[in-house]
């Protein structure tokens, strides 16, 4: 990477010492400086790196990202101007970053690695042979799929939906995911990049201005939480949620790689008192610390991968859950807190997942603190009921 220029290292010097003596005015003034000379600082706990000023607008936080006033998502090529008075100087600040310091407890377990993802690794062995008999029995009897589901249903077609995507690096993977939305869907994607890592971003811009009626871009100067920065997995999950103006919201990652148009049938599962509809379904065992995979019918949570909620429900249930900054378990709160039935709907869908980085590819210390930290929350959820 091009090396800044002295002037700029000593700006963003100046605004790191501004930063850790609270004087946000003057780091907001510091950053812009640094902008107008052709660069941009990105943050990364009590570090800071600095990179040439991409082609694209970056906002300094996710939090800084205003609400449209009409509901309309704004992002690439919108002639928005920053409110460097008034967002920029709220959210310059640091991360609260608070340790989880919870005692061990057993977590919940899981029939797959999609699900020990969420919930541990104690029973993963006899859990990982309930999966591959469960998937080879009871999948392969559903004789419907999830083409003809659809054609049974009145579908909402996928052009009614927006699809959130965080981006946290890998350009391939969202390459490839955005690819794959593009050709099976209808659907608007509304994507949020956190801190152009490995390049994520601009492939983002690139590919926004090559679909402009379909990708609507935000780009962040803060990177993820588990990626070393300060921003969380539910607070930019809920600003892509905020950011939305369709009835239909789908939580996705960019490692679920459609095989053909997944959304219709979960859409269409949408009815009566049902809220939300999701590729992975998990039902909790009576102790509450194992689970194991669920449906298709009503399940108890749905995994994260691929989930399509009805956005005013996820709205008045307080959206996403904000203190989670971390992804796993993270999902399982946030359906346990929806105000309806969830369901995994008939059939397979035509979805497969690669590589979930997220999971492994983080230090194992901190998957497991976030993690704890987040299910003490399900563990109320669920006592609750």
């Amino acid at each position: 990477m091009t090396e800044a220029p002295k002037h700029v290292q000593g700006l963003a010097e100046q605004r790191a010492k501004a930063r850790a003596e609270r004087d946000f005015s003057a780091a907001d003034i510091l950053r812009q400086e640094i902008e107008d000379a052709g660069w941009v600082v990105r943050d990364s706990g009590d570090r800071f790196e600095l990179a040439p000023k991409p082609p694209f607008k970056v906002w300094p936080k996710v939090e800084s990202i205003p609400a449209s006033e009409d509901g309309e998502p704004r992002g690439e090529g919108s002639d928005v101007t920053e409110d460097a008075a008034g967002g920029r100087r709220a959210n310059d600040r640091p991360e609260d970053d608070q340790a989880g310091a919870h005692p061990e407890r057993g977590r919940p377990e899981g029939v797959a690695d999609q699900v020990e993802e969420h919930v541990g690794t104690e029973n993963m062995v006899a859990s990982q042979v309930l999966w591959d008999s469960s998937l080879a029995t009871s999948r392969m009897d559903q004789a419907i799929s999830a083409a003809a589901t659809a054609q049974e249903h009145d579908e909402t077609p996928s052009a009614t939906v927006t699809v959130g995507l965080l981006v946290d690096g890998h350009p391939a993977d969202l390459r490839k995911c955005l690819d794959a939305l593009i050709s099976h869907t209808d659907a608007k994607i509304l994507a949020l990049d956190l801190g152009d890592i490995d390049g994520a971003g601009t492939v983002l811009h690139e590919l926004a201005e090559r679909h402009p009626e379909r990708v609507a871009a935000w780009h962040v100067a803060e990177t993820p939480h588990w990626r070393g920065g300060s921003a969380g997995w539910g607070a930019s999950r809920n600003k892509l949620l905020e950011l939305d103006d369709r009835e239909i919201h789908v939580a996705m990652e960019t490692s679920t790689i459609l095989d053909g148009d997944a959304l219709t049938p979960l859409t269409a599962a949408l009815r009566g008192d049902v809220v939300a509809a999701g590729w992975k379904g998990v039902d909790p065992d009576d102790d509450g610390h194992n689970w194991h995979e669920a449906g298709p019918g009503q399940v108890r949570a749905l995994l994260g991968y691929l989930i399509a909620v009805r956005r005013e429900e996820a709205l008045k249930a307080g959206g996403f859950p904000a203190e989670a900054r971390y992804y796993r378990n993270a999902d399982l709160e946030f359906s346990l807190a929806l105000p309806g039935r969830v369901v995994v709907p008939e059939g397979e869908l035509p979805v497969h997942q690669e590589r979930h980085h997220a999971y492994h590819d983080v230090d194992p210390g901190y998957r497991d603190r976030e993690s704890r930290r987040t299910y003490d929350r399900v563990l109320g959820l669920l006592r609750s009921v």
